[in-house]
């Protein structure tokens, strides 16, 4: 009984903890509409600072909370909203979520560069370890005492601010209606800023209070995923209700000793258990709990896609393929490595693309099904063995099925989700495979057979051969990846032009009227899901197989996570976004790091400022995520359109071409190097969409009005100017237009 009271009250204590975070979760959502990924690296960057001002700096402890968690956490909550949150209005769920995703991924490569990883770094519990309070023969540490207090106390606190207060209530209605608000005299968004900042403090406070429970030095992954896994309990209350959040909290941390106490200890696979817990009843919640209606109509946002043909993309995909056969002339084999490892990446980009890009789904967690084909390609797709070994095509295609199972195994239960909760669905997959399956390195005994998922941690998956194919070669390789990714995407392009994609963009923008009109919804997420998931298979495994061997970190949330957002950062409804999203997250961090440590070593006197500059861009490429909410619809829509207005100039066209001819023939000659290819280049390619805008604004002699018809002929842009030049409404020409073909 003495055990059992122990593990309760020790389930209480995490609960506390998991309660506190999630409060505040509910309180950023339920005011902003906005769910903040970035919940659990506000709490580790809070922990690491205020490990820094007790540890680091030896200030008092008392001092150093009052600091961080009075000042810091509040004001990093207010300043996110202020500089980024209230930008997000009217933005798709996808870009939402990437901006948190983005705001995460900074927070975590910032504490790196500051707080190195390899030095390791303890907090210590309030008023010691050894200050304990006996109760029945149950020992309870002062610090644990304290965690519970204070989940009371906040879960007193919220629900007398939302049901006592003005300011609840005002709170409450900025989500729900902020123009009523603004008419009763309320401006929401100060009142958002204040529940991001009343949010952040709940964080940092968590992140405080459960860093000394769980033991061990500080990381920054470890730490940001810990308090993510509030994110069950903030579910069970559908991100609405405080008492219900706080039972869910309780139910999940109570749930996780149990398991780490009762279960047998020959169950080798309990302890991943344990670790998994969270994102499994998380994933439990989301398909039980019910779900909000179909929206009745399409919501209008500032996300503006122009899908190529299939013959632009055929023109473009051959231009990618003869562009990569050039560059790889100046390359040598270890680049080439690293560039088709980049293009590995490009293609489970594409399988974004594809979901959420065509059919308005999300999945934080791509990479996870290249982790599947790659355990399957591993172990049923690899012939003879040491450097004689090789990737037969049969295994690829087992493991591009087997994961399009997987797929549609994982959608089954979430078709009928959508949004943020389809979001955190596939992220909670992705953690779950990534703590169960990919730690699970022991072996195991079924139907005779015994067996290892993943042998020592590391799977060796060696290059692919089909007949005189042979992938070793390491140009062989990007050429043959190149290919495949521009095959995919002219195969992406003819399906969004097709019938079935056309119903795809119809249950993006309205799943009502898309079921109204006939269509099975739950046939095209299943079959989308599928296709995603083999496309995002395939990648995985080239990704494998160009590394020669990869380990469960290659196929971590962290690293999905980043080529979302990286992706929605390039665009997620081109296929060029894609290109951009994976080359950047699959190989651009590598190269910036791995330049600058080089130029260091280079340069002695210059050490630190060089290293300082490549951590800098590491942190800068993570939070370009923050300005999709600026720039929605990516990168690659901005450059398409900056790119219209060279359109009939093929002189500048033409000069264009012959200047990166001559550098691309003094690099090949080494008259100069690569890296002043790459920057000249650049900077050409920059500069023509300004020339191009330059030549618009230039005088350019008009046709009269008079003459239109006659000196120019009738084009969109003329009879816009005529409706301008002549005061008719656009609408009016139209109805005239309307009017004209009925009557004939």
């Amino acid at each position: 009984m003495t055990s059992f009271l122990t593990f309760t009250i020790l389930g209480l204590v995490l609960g506390a903890v998991y309660a506190i975070a999630a409060s505040g979760l509910v309180l950023t959502y339920t005011t902003s509409g906005i769910f903040n990924f970035a919940h659990g690296a506000q709490a580790m960057l809070g922990t690491f600072l205020y490990w820094q001002l007790t540890y680091g700096w030896g200030w008092p402890m008392w001092l150093s909370l009052v600091v961080v968690v009075g000042l810091a956490g509040p004001a990093m909550g207010a300043l996110l909203h202020m500089l980024i949150m209230r930008g997000l209005r009217e933005t798709a769920d996808v870009t939402k979520i990437v901006v948190t995703v983005a705001i995460m991924l900074g927070m975590v490569y910032l504490s790196q560069w500051i707080w190195h990883p390899e030095e390791a770094r303890v907090t210590e519990m309030f008023f010691g370890a050894n200050a304990k309070i006996e109760f029945g023969g149950v020992v309870v540490r002062v610090h644990e005492l304290v965690c519970l207090v204070v989940a009371v106390a906040v879960a007193i606190g919220l629900r007398l601010l939302f049901t006592r207060t003005r300011a609840g209530v005002v709170m409450r209605g900025a989500v729900d209606d902020p123009d009523l608000l603004r008419l009763n005299g309320h401006d929401p968004d100060r009142i958002a800023m204040l529940s991001w900042a009343m949010g952040s403090t709940l964080a940092v406070l968590a992140g405080i209070l459960v860093t000394p429970i769980g033991g061990g030095a500080l990381e920054a992954n470890q730490l940001t995923l810990l308090v993510i896994d509030a994110f069950a309990a903030a579910m069970f209350g559908r991100l609405r209700s405080i008492p219900r959040t706080f039972t869910g909290a309780m139910v999940l941390g109570m749930t996780a000793t149990y398991v780490m106490a009762y279960f047998p200890t020959d169950w080798t696979w309990a302890g991943n258990l344990r670790v998994s817990l969270p994102m499994i009843i998380l994933f439990v919640v989301l398909i039980v709990l019910p779900q909000d209606r179909l929206r009745v109509a399409a919501v209008r946002t500032r996300e503006r896609y122009r899908p190529p043909t299939p013959r632009s993309a055929a023109v473009w995909g051959a231009a990618l393929v003869a562009a990569v056969f050039l560059l790889a002339l100046l390359l040598d084999d270890g680049s080439i490595t690293t560039f088709a490892l980049g293009m590995t990446f490009a293609i489970v980009a594409l399988s974004l693309t594809l979901l959420t890009g065509y059919a308005g789904e999300l999945n934080l967690a791509p990479l996870s099904f290249g982790a599947v084909a790659t355990i399957i390609g591993f172990h049923f797709g690899v012939t003879g063995s040491g450097l004689a070994s090789r990737l037969t095509l049969w295994g690829v295609l087992l493991a591009v099925l087997v994961t399009a199972v997987v797929g549609g195994l994982v959608a089954l239960p979430a078709l009928r989700l959508r949004g943020l909760y389809l979001a955190l669905a596939t992220m909670a997959f992705g953690v779950f495979l990534s703590n169960m399956v990919l730690r699970d390195t022991t072996e195991h005994t079924l139907f005779g057979v015994t067996f290892s998922i993943f042998p020592n941690g590391t799977l060796i998956v060696p290059p692919l051969q089909v007949g005189p194919l042979d992938l070793r070669d390491p140009r062989t390789f990007l050429m043959t990846a190149t290919v495949l990714f521009a095959l995919i995407g002219v195969g992406l392009a003819a399906l969004r032009a097709s019938g079935y994609g056309r119903r795809l963009a119809a249950m993006k923008d309205s799943p009502a009227a898309a079921a109204m009109l006939g269509q099975n919804l739950v046939k095209l997420k299943f079959g989308v899901f599928m296709l995603s998931a083999a496309i995002a298979g395939l990648g995985g495994l080239l990704m494998a197989s160009a590394g020669g061997s990869v380990s469960g970190d290659n196929f971590a949330i962290m690293a999905s996570l980043a080529l979302v957002m990286l992706t929605v950062v390039g665009g997620i409804g081109y296929i060029s976004g894609a290109l951009f999203g994976g080359l950047v997250s699959g190989v651009g961090f590598t190269i910036m790091v791995g330049t600058f440590n080089d130029l260091a070593t280079a340069h002695p006197a210059m050490e630190s400022i060089y290293k300082t500059i490549g951590q800098l861009l590491v942190v800068a490429t993570a939070l370009i995520g923050m300005g999709v909410g600026k720039n929605p619809s990516g990168t690659v829509h901005d450059i398409v359109e900056g790119y219209r207005t060279l359109r009939g100039a093929r002189a500048l066209l033409a000069g264009a071409a012959a200047v990166e001819a001559a550098l691309y023939g003094l690099a090949l000659t080494g008259v100069i190097g690569n890296w002043w290819f790459a920057i000249l280049t650049a900077c050409l390619v920059m500069a023509l969409p300004v020339a191009g805008r330059m030549r618009a604004a230039a005088p350019v002699r008009r046709t009269p009005p008079e003459l239109a018809g006659v000196a120019e002929p009738y084009s969109d842009e003329l009879r816009e100017r005529l409706d301008r030049e002549l005061g008719l409404p656009a609408r009016e020409r139209m109805a005239k237009e309307a009017s004209v073909h009925a009557v004939a």
